[in-house]
This record gives structure tokens, C-alpha cells and sequence, in this order.
């Protein structure tokens, strides 16, 4: 009988927080935030898990030469416990997400969790690896998006899916090393996926208030009125201040992301090692929610942004117990 530790290192269960954040990012774009974001966000770390015990159980053979510490080929779990273990998370995160968010919920959690299971027996050592990988996370950010204006958490899904593929490419080469193009170009693209989560969707027109005998004034310039109708001090400061904070919130965490990330590749390209590979390969999963923080900002849920964000540095403190990769 396994211990649970083994099953958690099965399943890369610290890697989970890097999960939730596709679904809150989705929602907060297609403007679906609600009572079964919860719901959709535990199905899709369902999912998740059941990629990893998949993954596992698909390339037991080739752990057993590459890398024989991990809990098949050393003998902690059985490939049998692996891939049932795996069919049972596909069935229940289908299940939930079927549960929480109906038929349109539903529409996405099947091709997703067929997109997983194809990665993991079929695609993940060929050419499209990286792309089916990336389609994963992709889905991942439209299933939070189900119920709500999916089409505008397309950009957030093609960000996210863009992460991925730098992340996925890199994994590829966490045995053997790699060379030092590779790291430069997934450094490309992970500036180029902080920058657009860090611009602003676009800017909203706001209304205005027009006062008698004078020109239209802008609504965040609306003067503070006392109950005797006199005007008192002009609040527009504040309002401006908080805008400001608010156009500032997605860059500060998107900067944070590809500092991390970055860092991390710009030290593979310095030595391709497998050692340093494998730790790039880490931070780009540990630090994904400061990036999926930075889109949920964006989308105009501040807060909340910076609460999934705060899952990257306890996902990175978890990752010296288990491994992410």
C-alpha cells in the first residue's frame, strides 16, 4: 500500500497551485466570477492530477533508465494503483466541472481532459508536445470562462497557453541538458507573454456629468457634495490614485513573473545543464500564478489577482518537499 507521500509525489501535488489560477483568470475575463469558480477550479486540479499520475504511468519504462527515484520504477506505487488512480481523477474532474457549470462547463472539460491524455500516450515526445501541452492550459483558462463571455477570455487562454509551451519545450531537455539557443528563445517568449499581460485590455470610456451653465465633467472628476447641495473638496485625487493603482497592479505582477521565470532561463542559457533546466522547468511552473495574477488583475479584479499570485511563493516553499517536475 502507498504512503499518501508517494501518491502527492505521483501526482506533483504542490504543482496543483498553479492550477486554480487558469479558472479564476478565465472567469475574471469572460466576467463569470461566481459561486462555481470554486467548483471549476477543483475540477480542473483534478484534471491536473490525473495528467501527472498518466504521465507517469506512460513513461514508467523510460523512468526506470532516466529518472528511477520517481514512485513507479522505484517500486512505491504500482503502474496499475498509477493509471487507475489516473481514469478516477479524469472522471471525477469531468464530473465536477459537468456538476458545477452544466453543459457549457462540460463542452470544455471533455476535449480538455482528452487533450491531457493524448499529451501524455501520444504527443508529448514528438514534434507537437509543446502545442498540446499548451492547448491544456489553454482549455484550462476557457473552463473558467463557461457561463460567461468566453470569446474575451481568449486572449488570457492564448497567454497562458504561450507560458506553457516555453515551460513544456524546456522540459524536454531536463534530462539531457540542452544547448544555448533553446533557453533564448523560450526567454522571447516569456517576455513577450509578461508584456501582454501587463498592457491594459484597452481603456473604457466613462460618463459624464454635466453641471448647469459649464461644460461636461468627467465622472471621475465628480465633485463630493454635501446633503446641504454645496460642493466640498474635489475627491477626484483619490479616484485617480486608485485608477493608477489599478493600471499598475497587472504590470508589478507581470514583471514579478518574468523576473522569476526569466532569471531561471536566463541562467540555462548561461550553463545548459540539466540541473539548471530542471530548475527553470520549475519556476515556470511555481511561478505561472503571479502570471495568471497579473491577468486576473488585468480583467479588473485587483484583489483577487493578488490573492492567486500569492500561491506562487508557497508553491515554490512546497517544491523543495516535492517536486513540480
Amino acid at each position: 500500500m502507498p504512503r499518501v507521500a508517494d501518491l502527492a509525489e505521483l501526482v506533483r501535488a504542490p504543482a496543483a497551485l498553479s492550477v486554480p489560477g487558469d479558472v479564476v483568470a478565465g472567469a475574471a475575463a469572460a466576467g463569470a466570477l461566481g459561486p462555481r469558480t470554486p467548483a471549476l477550479a477543483a475540477a480542473s486540479v483534478l484534471l491536473y492530477w490525473a495528467g501527472m499520475a498518466a504521465n507517469d504511468w506512460a513513461d514508467r519504462e523510460l523512468d526506470a533508465v532516466e529518472r528511477p527515484e520517481r514512485p513507479i520504477p522505484s517500486g512505491r506505487v504500482s503502474p496499475g494503483l498509477a493509471v487507475g488512480l489516473a481514469a478516477g481523477l479524469t472522471a471525477a474532474g469531468v464530473g465536477l466541472a459537468a456538476a458545477a457549470g452544466g453543459r457549457r462547463a462540460t463542452a470544455v472539460a471533455l476535449p480538455l481532459a482528452a487533450a491531457v491524455w493524448g499529451y501524455d500516450l501520444a504527443a508529448k515526445n514528438t514534434a507537437v508536445g509543446p502545442a498540446m501541452m499548451a492547448t491544456c492550459r489553454g482549455l484550462d483558462v476557457l473552463l473558467g470562462a463557461a457561463g460567461g463571455r468566453t470569446a474575451r477570455a481568449l486572449p488570457a487562454a492564448v497567454t497562458v497557453a504561450a507560458h506553457t509551451w516555453t515551460v513544456t519545450a524546456l522540459s524536454r531537455r531536463e534530462v539531457s541538458g540542452t544547448d544555448c539557443a533553446l533557453p533564448l528563445r523560450t526567454l522571447a517568449g516569456t517576455a513577450l507573454v509578461a508584456a501582454s499581460a501587463a498592457v491594459p485590455p484597452g481603456r473604457r470610456l466613462t460618463a459624464s456629468v454635466t453641471r448647469t451653465g459649464g461644460p461636461a465633467e468627467p465622472a471621475w472628476r465628480a465633485p463630493a457634495v454635501r446633503t446641504d447641495g454645496r460642493r466640498t473638496v474635489d475627491v477626484g485625487n483619490g479616484r485617480r490614485a486608485l485608477g493608477t493603482v489599478a493600471v499598475a497592479l497587472p504590470a508589478v505582477l507581470a514583471a514579478w513573473y518574468a523576473a522569476r521565470y526569466g532569471t531561471a532561463q536566463a541562467r540555462v542559457a548561461a550553463e545548459p545543464t540539466a540541473a539548471r533546466v530542471r530548475a527553470a522547468v520549475g519556476a515556470g511552473i511555481t511561478g505561472l500564478p503571479a502570471l495568471q495574477g497579473a491577468l486576473t488583475a488585468r480583467a479588473g479584479s485587483g484583489l483577487l489577482g493578488l490573492a492567486v499570485a500569492a500561491a506562487a511563493p508557497l508553491g515554490r516553499r512546497l517544491a523543495r518537499k516535492v517536486s513540480p517536475t
